[in-house]
């Protein structure tokens, strides 16, 4: 059912998918509490706070508890639904989990402050979301189902609109068109939220990405054709791979049937807070300045071509990105055109590489290509290349059944495995029923999350808070800019000239190593854990949903 006459819900992703997005998902805590007020004031559909990539990135980099993260974050903002993005059988890890470990976390979440939980499967094979979605209505919570948007022959509008009766089907409040890559046109996007709405009765949401520069304009006219609530994040976290502008969007509606009624005095100062915290995270910023065409071309997301652009530099093989591009489309269709969302973006995209650097396709195959055509992962949306198949199982015979119907509960073992472990390494877990919290965090991320736990509480073992001390440039008599970088406490001489063997590249040199950038030079510098200077963005699963 389509109203023309409601207000349009935001849901604001500042605090999760935009920093995610933009720079490898290192906001801490400490930056986020300190506007969380005026955050809780504006009046937001939601508030993105929780799941994705954090998870991950707070054990791993930050040194922070993200079970205490979601509670202060509750805490600050009560009046406003805190949300989390949930990978459904994967929970917030890489592989799929027994029922009852993602019942468990389902529980525990909803307990530590989560209100609403937007459920996707990498696969979009529904069987994945039927035990999540059950979970969070049994707490009582918001389940919203999202499909995994992608453009292929046998992505059609009346396939989009009879998986969203689907989810509805299953239970699900509401439904998230999941566009990760951005790739959803204007047109197409008010032909499909018209069709949804026409076919289902609950509300229908946009999480739409700026990355190719069309995610406004289809905004707009996803807004005419009656949907219900949109993603997008405050201005000046927006933008390039990020979001549209919460602004943006508020502005266009003024004085419309469909105005936000949001409070853009108050905005601005939320925007004018991150603006400035921003700057500290410059280090791990990338390159993306605009929008990125080419993901119209390959219909990738955007992190998934830097992350290919990264491995071809490191294997020194850079002139071969363009035959990646055009072997991505062909690994996709090898494997049924599954979605490019994690993890089957790093799956297609490794692949890829691999089958160009070994100039044979399919030479060498990696673990989890052979997981998509043996159907750990679930169903695909188009039948897999059965010649390739075949070669690959060698005999075995593929799964066709809900992955999770093969795995034995696993809970209770979890549970005795990591009391066995904090016994022999001395590691003090949380008393009460927390601990069930470090189950599961050690459950997710067996060796990172035993990691953490032993160091909770060290800063020490991982990466250094951020501090507003940038590179100063010197300019020397040649024209050269000389830099002091310090990075885990050691300091590093960059110099940048003019002087590059061919025209559009720039010599430049680290400690006096001389290094030669192909195109545009963008050098950041990333503290790491063992003091390593990096010159490239981090990417991998952190940069992405």
């Amino acid at each position: 059912m389509t109203d023309l006459n409601k207000p349009l819900g935001i849901t604001d992703v500042v605090l999760r998918d935009a920093h995610q997005s933009l720079f490898a998902t290192r906001m801490r805590i400490d930056d986020m509490l300190p506007i969380a007020e005026k955050l809780d004031q504006v009046g937001f559909w939601s508030l993105e706070t929780w799941g994705g990539a954090t998870f991950d990135a707070c054990i791993r980099y930050l040194g922070e508890d993200p079970w205490d993260r979601i509670r202060e974050l509750k805490k600050a903002m009560p009046n406003t639904p805190q949300q989390m993005l949930f990978r459904a059988q994967n929970i917030l890890g890489y592989r799929h989990y027994a029922d009852d470990v993602v019942e468990k976390f389902v529980e525990r979440a909803a307990i530590n402050g989560v209100d609403v939980f937007r459920i996707f499967d990498a696969m979009n094979d529904l069987r994945n979301l039927e035990t999540s979605l059950k979970a969070v209505k049994a707490q009582g919570k918001h389940a919203q189902g999202a499909m995994s948007y992608t453009v292929s022959p046998e992505h059609t509008i009346d396939r989009w609109v009879d998986m969203g009766r689907a989810i509805e089907d299953l239970g699900a409040d509401s439904i998230c068109i999941k566009d990760m890559a951005g790739l959803l046109k204007p047109y197409v996007g008010y032909h499909l939220v018209s069709k949804l709405k026409e076919a289902c009765d609950i509300p229908i949401q946009l999480h739409c990405h700026a990355t190719t520069g069309l995610s406004t304009a289809t905004i707009v006219k996803c807004v005419e054709a009656g949907i219900d609530n949109v993603d997008t994040a405050i201005s000046s976290m927006s933008m390039t791979s990020g979001h549209s502008a919460t602004e943006s969007i508020v502005a266009i509606l003024e004085d419309t049937r469909r105005n936000t009624g949001l409070d853009m005095g108050l905005l601005e100062e939320i925007a004018a807070y991150f603006r400035e915290i921003r700057k500290k995270y410059a280090v791990f910023e990338g390159s993306l300045r605009g929008a990125d065409s080419r993901i119209l071309v390959a219909q990738v997301p955007g992190g998934m071509l830097t992350n290919m652009e990264n491995q071809l530099r490191e294997q020194g093989a850079e002139d071969k990105f363009d035959e990646v591009l055009k072997e991505i489309p062909r690994v996709r269709e090898d494997l049924g055109f599954i979605p490019l969302v994690t993890p089957t973006s790093q799956i297609v995209g490794s692949q890829a590489v691999l089958n160009v650097l070994t100039g044979e396709r399919y030479k060498s195959v990696t673990k989890e290509t052979k997981g998509v055509l043996r159907g750990e992962y679930g169903a695909t949306p188009a039948p897999v290349n059965a010649e390739l198949q075949s070669q690959i199982l060698e005999g075995d015979e593929p799964i066709t059944c809900r992955p999770a119907d093969l795995l034995e509960p696993e809970l209770d073992k979890l549970i005795i495995e990591l009391e066995f472990l904090a016994n022999e390494q001395g590691i003090e877990l949380t008393d009460g029923e927390g601990r069930i919290d470090d189950v599961l965090t050690y459950a997710l991320f067996p060796q990172t999350g035993l990691r953490f736990l032993k160091n909770r509480g060290n800063p020490e073992a991982f990466e250094p808070a951020p501090t507003e001390t940038g590179a100063e440039a010197v300019e020397t008599e040649g024209g050269e800019e000389v830099y002091t970088v310090t990075v885990d406490g050691v300091s590093h001489t960059v110099t940048v000239s003019n002087g590059a063997p061919s025209p559009g590249s720039t010599k430049f040199s680290i400690n006096d190593r001389v290094q030669v950038s192909s195109g545009p030079l963008s050098v950041s510098f990333t503290p790491s854990l063992s003091g390593t200077l990096l010159g490239t963005q981090p990417t991998g699963s952190l940069g992405t949903v």
